[in-house]
C-alpha cells in the first residue's frame, strides 16, 4: 500500500507541474496553455501528490 502510495503521489505531482507550467504560459502546445483554470487544477494536484507521499510515510 505504500509503495501505491508513493506511485500514485509521484504521477500526480509530475502532471500537476505540467499542468501548473501550461497553466501559467511557460510550457506551450496545448489547449490548456494560458488557460489559468489548469494552472489552479495543477497546483492541487502537486499538493494532494505530496500530501500523498507524506501520509505514505507516516503509515506503517
Amino acid at each position: 500500500m505504500k509503495t501505491f502510495l508513493r506511485v500514485v503521489g509521484t504521477v500526480l505531482v509530475l502532471i500537476g507541474a505540467i499542468w501548473f507550467l501550461q497553466g501559467i504560459n511557460i510550457l506551450p502546445g496545448s489547449f490548456m496553455t494560458g488557460q489559468t483554470q489548469w494552472a489552479v487544477y495543477g497546483a492541487i494536484a502537486v499538493c494532494v501528490g505530496i500530501a500523498l507521499h507524506v501520509f505514505a510515510r507516516g503509515r506503517r
